[in-house]
């Protein structure tokens, strides 16, 4: 994985290994306490190097209008015992006034090829002024552009002021930006979830990433041979509810699993579940989040007794 150049110059030191889309942030530089508990600890008690952060920020964003982020924060405080609070969207809060130079990194990260690894090319004078206008409007939905994911988050990362650059201080990003990382099969995917530092949940691969039902996208190539066009919302028609789309009421309950995804993985650097009814599960198609997030709802037997061990030593930390 190529580092970014803002990150060469500045930031946090990073020791990532993408494993899948998980950015594994452990590095000395963020959690010096981390060896020695790993010195101290007993074999079997993997909870001695859990990182139960003190708070969590998640940050909004403004263009999905059916998520309510008040809920997804309750939800990680029941299930987790976090102590969470909300934030305008990520680069409001914390890119400052200079849009233009925010602008151009943002538009550097964007993936030119999908079907080769990220390289790093000087954006063009229209892409920087599209993300700059994005930057002034953050309600305006960005239509079907791919960013590399790793970049895109180590941006995030260096716009993090220090205090807050910790495994104590969780943060999770609600992106409207379709974020992807780089697969063994040769291509990119779009990755509704990026496990790292900042943890971003990319609302617009929610919708984009995991696959639709094989029948949508034959009616949908035989649409746009029959039109000369692909009309979208003629093809998810005959679909509806068997897939999340933009402005979904049941988005919500799907964004409360994959902001649990990105805490658990902070706290406990451990990715995903195989088991298809935990929420912790790694969907990649519709029909496995529908079942995973809304038809299940749970936890898996060995992700509840995790879950309630983190929530236990979390409120513990409290008290």
């Amino acid at each position: 994985m190529r580092k970014s150049s803002a990150s060469r110059g500045r930031g946090i030191q990073r020791v990532l290994t993408p494993q899948i889309y998980i950015s594994s942030p452990c590095s000395k530089a963020v959690n010096p306490r981390r060896q020695r508990r790993q010195n101290t600890a007993s074999a079997g008690d993997e909870s001695a190097d859990w990182d139960i952060p003190r708070i969590a920020y998640l940050y909004t964003d403004s263009t999905a209008t059916t998520l309510r982020l008040d809920e997804v924060m309750a939800f990680l405080r029941d299930v987790l015992g976090l102590r969470c609070d909300l934030r305008k969207d990520f680069f409001s809060h914390h890119g400052g006034r200079d849009h233009e130079a925010l602008a151009r990194a943002i538009a550097a990260s964007r993936v030119r090829n999908i079907l080769r690894p990220f390289e790093p090319m000087e954006p063009l004078y229209g892409e920087i002024h599209f993300e700059h206008r994005l930057l002034e409007d953050p309600s305006k939905r960005v239509p079907g552009i791919l960013y590399d994911a790793f970049r895109y988050t180590a941006l995030m990362r260096d716009l993090l002021p220090p205090e807050e650059r910790s495994f104590r201080v969780l943060h999770i990003a609600f992106e409207h930006r379709i974020l992807g990382t780089f697969d063994e099969d040769g291509r990119y995917h779009a990755r509704a979830v990026v496990c790292a530092y900042p943890s971003a949940v990319s609302t617009s691969s929610i919708v984009e990433g995991p696959a639709k039902p094989d029948a949508y996208y034959r009616v949908k190539a035989q649409l746009a041979m029959a039109l000369g066009a692909v009309p979208f919302d003629a093809a998810k028609q005959p679909f509806t509810g068997q897939f999340i789309d933009y402005d979904d009421p049941r988005l919500t309950e799907v964004a409360k699993g994959y902001a649990l995804q990105a805490a658990t993985y902070h706290i406990t650097k451990e990715a995903f579940c195989t088991d298809p009814a935990c929420r912790l599960f790694n969907a990649h198609r519709q029909s496995e989040l529908l079942h995973a997030q809304l038809e299940s709802g749970k936890l898996c037997a060995r992700h509840e007794t995790m879950a309630t061990a983190i929530r236990a030593a979390s409120r513990a930390r409290k008290d």
